[in-house]
């Protein structure tokens, strides 16, 4: 691998940026700047059309979820440069909402136990967790040693299952593959196992929830329509398997190389590439600390620094994997291409944009508990830091990436479509304390669905709950009791549980039900509604919202 290694122990700032500067080979005329190299190919895992194809399909496929509602791609968009738009600030170390120490991390899945039934989680209740760093971009990232912002993803790769190492060296891609799908927090529900994994991955229909999908796709699901024949003509076995997974998925993730920015334009010669300012905005990247750990042309030098962004005891980064005390507070350096398109940055997604992670940078960091000597002001005023964020913006965008045109394209998440399936809607009516039961409706409610669910959330602990699904909007009586169409004896769509929990609020439950495939239910409309039967509440019953359900 080519990744340029910067020695520690080198003395000034000025010698460090001056070996940056030798290294590159720079000329008059910004001519014969290094160009971003093919990606290194572990020998175990070597790159095929089949197996490329399949790790695409994968990695946006949100049936690699527990409850069908995240795919690897619902964090890392391309045309967002490899990051996740729904970015949300969750509790940090002190457990307090909305404090200095709240990081931005990714909305995962709703807390469900090993049953895959819904439960409270203390920090977000019936909402998806949230990891508790921003999500890396996926986009150059096959040219790195370790993955993730505290490097836990490393170069050697073990089969999780087997516990065997598949690939001795330059196998962070894989390690990073096999971590979301069994997480409680991005994709799974507690105590998922990797035989479940694979075992759902067999008899779904690949790409069942997406829309829009890219050419080679439906190329390659009109020869191979099913995950098993997908896996034997990517690895010569219709075996399903963690390994597998991840060598699809990063073998995908390899051949995402976002070489045609205005800077390689510009190092192979073309100099109206970048516009005056943005050249301008290069010198100073350059000529300045920038480029000690943001080292062109990977604009990352596959380091882990401190920069004093916040306190250590927050978050301690690669010490966290390593356990050694010099690692406190260091994170991976990111690499800048497509950093325009980013919508937060840094590992906590502290800042918006990019003229306050140079002001950051100007200032020289902030908080000195090991922070790494390199950080230090910069000196640049106001015109010079404008030039800077322009060649970073601009400068450093592939328009593929941007407008995510092949290699980059992908299909539509079921997550992204304009009106939400389940659709959550009407009113609700309060119980014991005021507490309105809470209607859990996420899962898609697609065909062939073995294990489609609704919940319960916020409704009187140990009472009696109806769920009723009908053809129809749920008609309620004016004071908001039970339906009046609905004979609580005889309704074959009227399921009653017992709410788990205990006091006002605090009772919960999950209905289980495999949708049928048949093809006639496609386009079909169901409404469904929580009833608990609670004394304190008006009509002897508390009413959820209404959902709205679309078979497909």
């Amino acid at each position: 691998m080519s990744t340029v290694h910067l020695d520690p122990g080198a003395g000034s700032v000025l010698a460090r940026v001056g070996s940056v500067l030798a290294l590159l080979g720079l000329l008059a005329g910004g001519k014969a700047l290094a160009q971003l190299p093919p990606p290194p190919v572990p020998a175990g895992n070597p790159l095929t059309p089949e197996k490329i194809v399949l790790g695409k399909m994968l990695f946006w496929d949100e049936q690699l979820s527990s409850d069908n509602t995240v795919a690897c791609g619902t964090c890392h968009r391309p045309e967002l440069g490899g990051s996740d738009p729904r970015l949300v600030p969750t509790p940090g170390r002190d457990g307090i909402p909305g404090t200095p120490d709240d990081p931005f991390g990714s909305p995962g899945v709703i807390h469900s136990d090993a049953s895959n039934d819904y439960a409270p989680d203390p920090l977000h209740d019936f909402r998806p967790r949230v990891t508790t760093r921003n999500a890396p971009s996926f986009i150059g990232a096959q040219y790195f040693t370790d993955l993730f912002w505290d490097g836990r993803a490393p170069s050697t790769f073990v089969d999780p299952v087997t516990g065997t190492v598949s690939l001795a060296i330059g196998g962070a891609l894989e390690s990073q593959c096999v971590g979301p799908p069994t997480s409680d927090v991005e994709m799974a529900h507690e105590a998922r196992s990797w035989t479940q994994v694979t075992s759902k991955l067999t008899g779904v229909e690949p790409l069942k929830l997406a829309t829009s999908l890219p050419p080679d796709i439906q190329t390659a699901l009109a020869i191979n329509p099913t995950y098993p024949l997908l896996f034997d003509a990517a690895f010569g076995t219709p075996d399903i398997t963690a390994e597998r997974i991840a060598f699809a998925i990063a073998s995908y993730e390899r051949i995402l190389i976002p070489d045609r920015t205005p800077f390689d334009r510009f190092s192979m010669g073309d100099t109206t590439a970048l516009t005056p300012a943005q050249q301008a905005g290069l010198g100073i990247f350059l000529s300045r600390n920038c480029a000690v750990c943001h080292t062109p042309p990977f604009f990352s030098d596959d380091r882990f620094h401190n920069i004093g962004l916040r306190p250590v005891v927050e978050d301690r980064g690669l010490q966290g994997t390593t356990g050694l005390i010099p690692d406190r507070g260091k994170f991976k350096t990111p690499g800048l291409r497509n950093v325009g398109l980013r919508v937060r940055f840094m590992h906590n997604g502290r800042f918006t944009t990019l003229l306050q992670v140079v002001n950051f940078y100007n200032g020289g960091g902030v908080f000195p508990d090991n922070r790494d000597p390199i950080i230090r002001p910069l000196g640049l005023g106001p015109v010079q830091r404008n030039q800077l964020v322009d060649f970073l913006e601009n400068g450093l965008t592939d328009p593929r990436v941007a407008a995510a045109l092949p290699p980059f394209d992908r299909p539509t998440l079921h997550s992204e479509l304009a009106t939400p399936n389940p659709l959550v809607y009407g009113a609700s009516s309060p119980g014991t304390g005021g507490l309105e039961p809470l209607m859990i409706a996420t899962v898609p409610p697609n065909l062939a669905n073995p294990d489609f669910r609704l919940g319960i959330g916020h409704g009187l602990g140990g009472a009696t709950a109806h769920l009723f699904i009908s053809a129809n909007p749920a008609a309620t009586t004016t004071s908001g009791g039970i339906p009046l169409n609905v004979d609580l004896s005889t309704s074959r769509r009227h399921r009653i549980l017992s709410l788990a929990g205990v006091g006002a609020g605090q009772g919960f439950a999950t209905f289980h039900v495999s949708i049928p495939d048949l093809p006639g239910l496609a386009g079909r409309t169901l409404y469904a509604q929580w009833f608990v039967q609670d004394a304190s509440a008006t009509g002897g019953f508390a009413a959820s919202l209404g959902a709205e359900l679309t078979l497909f």
